[in-house]
């Protein structure tokens, strides 16, 4: 994840010692950003938010993970405090969060602090965010909705700020290929993107189209990516689904 208004740079290395507390800006007007970690089965769920609006999610398998992915994604010199007690919001989108993750129905009741999401990233992270469990969209798809570029959503993608509740593995090339994840595009990359595909099928036999705020979006079966992908000599294995992609 990166910060919004680097969305499209390269990851940003961050020190060992990153200090896990809270921080002020000289901006007296600006909104205090609430940081928040849960536990829940097992896996840490962060948050950022402004009051009901959000910054960035993230998932890891410790505390100081989530919130070291949590603040490299603030804006510059945010004003931020880490709180322990969630809030009933913040306990709404953690709870959905690990929902979603764990193979959930899409949560798209959520709004996002628009100062810190400009078009078309806002557009692509709530439509990315629809995709069922069992279907992949294309980044052209979601492209054209967000009235951008099919790359431009990859590189969204790629860093996705909103993990989990935007399941990222799920949007795949125009001819069903895997393209990339997590902005890598090797042979390691590719097989954990198909192992997640792999662990949501249904059985689903054919398209459909949901509807996205008003627009429609066509979402296909997972299956037709594993078909491509055996075409491509990728194999599928049968192997349990990561409970975080850390590849």
């Amino acid at each position: 994840m990166l910060p919004m208004n680097r969305v499209f740079t390269k990851r940003l290395k961050l020190s060992r010692n990153v200090e896990l507390s809270s921080r002020q800006s000289d901006k007296a007007n600006s909104a205090m950003i609430n940081v928040y970690a849960k536990e829940l089965d097992a896996i840490w769920i962060g948050l950022a938010c402004t009051e009901e609006k959000i910054l960035t999610t993230a998932l890891s398998h410790s505390k100081e993970s989530a919130l070291k992915s949590l603040l490299r994604c603030l804006p510059p010199k945010a004003d931020y405090q880490i709180s322990e007690k969630p809030t009933d919001f913040a306990e709404k989108i953690i709870q959905a969060s690990r929902d979603v993750h764990f193979g959930g129905p899409p949560f798209t009741d959520f709004a996002l602090a628009t100062e810190h999401f400009p078009e078309p990233l806002a557009t692509v992270l709530k439509v990315a965010a629809s995709i069922p469990v069992g279907y992949v969209a294309s980044y052209g798809d979601i492209a054209k909705i967000a009235g951008t570029e099919p790359k431009t959503v990859g590189q969204i993608m790629a860093s996705n700020p909103l993990y989990p509740i935007v399941q990222c593995h799920r949007v795949v090339g125009a001819d069903y290929s895997l393209v990339g994840y997590g902005g890598r595009k090797d042979p390691r990359a590719l097989k954990a993107k198909l192992a997640r595909l792999g662990a949501e099928r249904k059985g689903y036999k054919s398209h459909k189209e949901i509807n996205v705020n008003g627009t429609i979006l066509t979402v296909y079966p997972v299956e037709y990516v594993i078909d491509k992908a055996k075409k491509q000599g990728l194999s599928l294995r049968d192997r349990q689904q990561r409970t975080i992609t850390s590849y």
